[in-house]
């Protein structure tokens, strides 16, 4: 965690150097707007630790509102920086240009490009909002010959990353699992990230989710922010919401299906997952659950299907090229060979920024198919 910070606030920290260098074109001469300015900006890199300092603390309201502020933000800053890091990029090139010849052309990171780019930024960000609410249920259907006789179809809903805290609150889970309700699953399951913070004086929230009972049962593993958060905490809301949790444990569920999770590496302690997945009956078919979506090799035809989530493609367009490098599976269904494959959920809910930009929440339905 403590690693976590020290990048995260150093990288957040250079970001705002370079936004002001660029955007300062826009303020008025003299030293008393330019040192508000950079009092706000730094105000801003803090505001993530100043929310938590202040919900643990149980000034609800102040913490609500700095988090509000601050990464709507973040969000803000996310998707200007890179409006204005591409003007740079053009005033460089074009006085290179210039340096090796007589073509001779105008600055194009003045005061009006620098204000398109922050109001077109804006505007983006509005998009995000909307987005950020606008869940979309995404269907797999997978044939299998580890259905036992008696069940030709079985329906999984997936959740992932809901980051339920500060800003993601009842109407937003109730937004979620009222997609959840109407497919109607016969099992749900979570892979990570439910909770995200301190989500204590949040009134009701338990019902909204106990109020969905599979006939087969709920099941979840930890995320990293179930560590953040505070494992001993998370742990007792995942359990009054009605999930199994599995930290690596593997459940046969009324002979029909085989659930594996395992604990996200954020706590410290990793599990040999081909030992977990061996044993067992394995004319089921079996669903393995974990927030990461890495794939161990020796784990392949040990598990059918992988779900995971811990990504949501980067939330905001293009930071997906970035958590691409490190998450290669960060989307989608894949096949991994020896029987087995892997589906990533964008997530749920929001973290930090309460925006998506071309990264739309999800809930997922997995379609088990006896052929």
């Amino acid at each position: 965690m403590t690693r976590f910070l020290i990048i995260f606030i150093s990288v957040y920290s250079s970001m705002h150097v370079f936004f002001y260098y660029r955007a300062r074109v826009l303020l008025p001469h003299g030293g008393i707007p330019r040192a508000l300015s950079i009092l706000f900006l730094v105000l801003m890199v803090l505001a993530p630790i100043i929310t938590r300092l202040l919900e643990r603390n149980g000034y609800d309201l102040a913490a609500f509102l700095m988090a509000y502020i601050g990464y709507s933000w973040m969000g803000f800053l996310f998707v200007s920086f890179w409006g204005l890091l591409l003007l740079f990029a053009t005033s460089l090139s074009l006085k290179g240009l210039q340096m090796v010849s007589a073509i001779s052309a105008p600055d194009p990171a003045g005061k009006e490009a620098t204000a398109a780019v922050l109001v077109l930024a804006l505007l983006i960000c509005m998009y995000g909002f909307f987005e950020a609410r606008s869940i979309r249920v995404e269907r797999i259907v997978m044939n299998t010959t580890k259905l036992p006789a008696s069940m030709d179809r079985l329906r999984i809903a997936q959740i992932s990353d809901v980051h339920l805290g500060l800003l993601v609150g009842k109407v937003r889970l109730k937004t979620i699992l009222d997609r959840v309700r109407a497919e109607r699953p016969d099992i749900l399951v979570c892979t990570g990230d439910l909770v995200d913070g301190n989500i204590d004086r949040v009134d009701q929230i338990d019902e909204e989710i106990n109020a969905i009972n599979p006939p087969y049962g709920k099941f979840a593993v930890t995320g990293n922010h179930e560590y953040y958060a505070g494992l001993d905490r998370s742990l007792k809301f995942l359990r009054k919401f009605g999930f199994e949790v599995l930290r690596g444990e593997i459940r046969e569920v009324d002979n029909l299906i085989r659930i594996a999770g395992v604990d996200d590496p954020a706590g410290g302690v990793s599990v040999h997952e081909a030992s977990l997945l061996s044993p067992g009956n394995d004319t089921l078919f079996t669903l393995f659950l974990k927030h990461r979506p890495e794939v161990v090799e020796e784990t392949l035809g040990l598990f059918d299907l992988q779900l995971s989530g811990h990504t949501h493609l980067g939330q905001i367009f293009p930071f997906r090229f970035f958590t691409g490098t490190v998450y290669p599976l960060q989307d989608g269904f894949h096949q991994l060979g020896h029987g087995s494959s892997i589906y990533t959920s964008r997530g749920s809910g929001t973290w930090g920024p309460p925006i998506r930009v071309l990264s739309p929440p999800e809930v997922t339905v997995i379609e088990l198919v006896r052929e």
